[in-house]
Parts: C-alpha cells; structure tokens; sequence
C-alpha cells in the first residue's frame, strides 16, 4: 500500500538515495548528507511544534512510502515562509517602453527585473519521485497530499503560496538561460551555482547579478525560448499544480528560467472542497471502482493521506477498511478528511 507520511530522523539514508537520482537543477534535493541531515531536523521540529503563531522557518517535509517493502520511493514538502533568513531571488518578466514622436516610433521591449517579491510567502517544494513508481496516480498522491495538510493547518501558511518549477536544461546539466546570461557575471558553471544555493549560499547572487533590467531580445533565442518552461519531468507536475489552481504570474528563476507558479491557498481545489467527516471502520462496498479519494487523518506529528477507491460518494461518514485505517493511524469514529483526487469535468 502506498502510504504519504511525515518524514522522520531514522530516513534520512533512504532520503539521500532519493536525492541521488534527481540530477542537476533538483536543489530543494540534493545529495549531500549534512544538508539532508538538517532538512530533516528542521522538518521533524516543524511538526512537533504544537503552536504557531505566525509562519517562519518551519519546514514540513513528507515521504511516499511503499508499505509493503517499506521503501521511501517519493518526497514532497511545505515551506512556511521563504526569504526571512536569506535573499530569495527571481526573475520578473516585464517591460519597458521606448519611444520618440519625432521619430514616431513606439516600442514594446520584454525584460527581467531581479526581485525579492516572495519573501515571507510560503512555497511548495521538493515534489519527486522515483522512476519506477511513476503510475497508479502516485505521482497525484504525492503532490495533492500537501494541499490536505493546508486544508488542516492553514494558520501555519501565508494566504498566498507559489511554487518554484524546475526549468530547461539538458542530460549534462547545461541551461540555455545560464549560459547566455547567468554565467557572464558569475563565471561559474551552472550545476556549481545550484549547489551553492541548495547549500543555502545565496550572498553571491546579491554581489554579482545585475540589478538593472535584463532585455530579453538581447538573449538568444534558445535562452529566450526556455523563460517560463519546465524540464520536461517536472511538465506532469506543472499540470497537477495547475489543476488545483495554480498559476503562471510572469517570474521566473534566475538560472534556469523555470516558471514559478502561485495561487491563494484558499482558492486551492482540494483545500476549498475537501471536508471532515467521521471514519467508521467496516468492510466498504465496492471499494475497487468509480472515483478515487484523497483521504488524510487530521493529526499533525502523524500526518499520513492515502489513495482511496469508491463507487458511491461518500456523505457525513466514510467507510475504511482495517487497512486503511491503520495506514491512516486512526480508530472508530475519528475525523478524517476527505477529497476528491481529481476536480470535476465541466462540458
């Protein structure tokens, strides 16, 4: 059974196998054990804290395992609040008008702005998953399951959210972006430049990137072409952001161009249809057909969300199976709540 679940401290070499295969552009993940050592810390310390008055460093950090092998196969996260303890940088695409009325001239020139605009807002990360498990909706369970912890917990999150998506480069790791315009200034190669920012050295931006405006026509039309795409393995999950709600605001990361993508979290699909209701442990009926369910309980040190299958759309209680409740950690009659996986289709 495919179980999401809080990570804990003992996962930490599971964690570092997964990092080892994410490749370069990856840095919410990356393979250096002390940082993955510290973003588990951090994750576990998030969780247990029992209060929040506003967000800050907390960071929540969950792992899709495989319960019958007991195997970490994925990983997603949440951060609270990005940018209170380093510069969190990106890229706007604007544009700056030039004209002349004796020439009778007017133009129109597209632009990045270096911009610190999400500082304080919170941000959904670290989304990946391993080859051989990409099907059976895991990669759905993966992404969505984050949004029924903010449905649970929305006062540990800004009312606005964004997600950085991973932009173009190709197998050795070159960015058109980087090379036409990131490494003139840093002189450095792109999978170095990564690692020092998932390393959390971000100053360098600061003291060697631009802060005039970038003119997009003076780029490359390769460099131009990749503002605001997506590698083409993060392409399923921009659709599933999407789906929810997110969307596409004009910024963009400033090595690799990839879009970011922001939404209100209370405008968020799953968050705005999902509901509590009371588990009742029994043997369902027809629980192999009709429409799949995302189903969380509603602890937070314990947070766990599954995948659920029901012909019948469940009312004020839904039916679990021993299974399920105890992959949910919950007993008889505890609140659970409940989504659709996939929004309606409207004709």
């Amino acid at each position: 059974m495919m179980v999401i679940r809080t990570i804990k401290p003992d996962d930490l070499e599971e964690l570092y196998r997964l990092a080892a295969l994410t490749g370069v552009g990856f840095t919410s993940l990356v393979a250096d054990e002390d940082v993955l050592k510290r973003k588990i810390d951090l994750s576990v310390r998030s969780f247990e804290k029992e209060t929040i008055e506003a967000p800050t460093e907390e960071s929540y950090l969950f792992v899709l395992e495989d319960t019958d092998t007991g195997t970490i196969v994925g990983t997603s996260g949440l951060l609270a609040a990005v940018g209170l303890d380093e510069p969190f940088y990106s890229y706007h695409l604007g544009t700056i008008t030039h004209s002349s009325r004796e020439l009778g001239i007017h133009n129109m020139h597209p632009t990045l702005i270096l911009n610190n605009d999400y500082t304080g807002f919170s941000e959904v990360c670290t989304l990946f998953l391993q080859d051989d498990y990409r099907h059976s909706r895991n990669g759905q369970l993966l992404s969505k399951c984050r949004f029924m912890f903010l449905a649970q917990f929305p006062e540990r999150f800004t009312e606005k959210i964004f997600a950085e998506m991973r932009g173009v480069c190709d197998e050795n790791g070159r960015s058109p972006l980087w090379e036409s315009l990131g490494r003139q200034f840093f002189s450095i190669d792109f999978e170095r430049a990564d690692e020092l920012t998932a390393q959390g050295n971000k100053q360098f931006i600061a003291e060697l990137m631009p802060n005039n405006p970038v003119y997009v026509n003076l780029l490359p039309p390769d460099a131009r072409e990749v503002l605001g795409q997506v590698h083409t393995s993060t392409a399923p999950a921009r659709r599933l952001l999407e789906q929810e709600g997110f969307r596409f605001e004009n910024y963009v990361d400033i090595f690799d161009g990839g879009p970011t993508l922001e939404a209100r979290v209370e405008d968020l699909r799953a968050v705005r249809d999902s509901r509590l209701v009371l588990a009742t442990i029994g043997q369902p009926k027809n629980s192999g057909e009709g429409l799949h369910y995302l189903v969380s309980n509603a602890k937070l040190d314990n947070f766990r969300c599954i995948l659920i299958q029901r012909a019948t759309p469940p009312g004020s209680g839904l039916v679990l199976s021993q299974e399920e409740a105890d992959a949910l950690l919950i007993s008889h009659k505890e609140p659970i709540r409940l989504v659709e996986l996939l929004p309606h289709t409207r004709h």
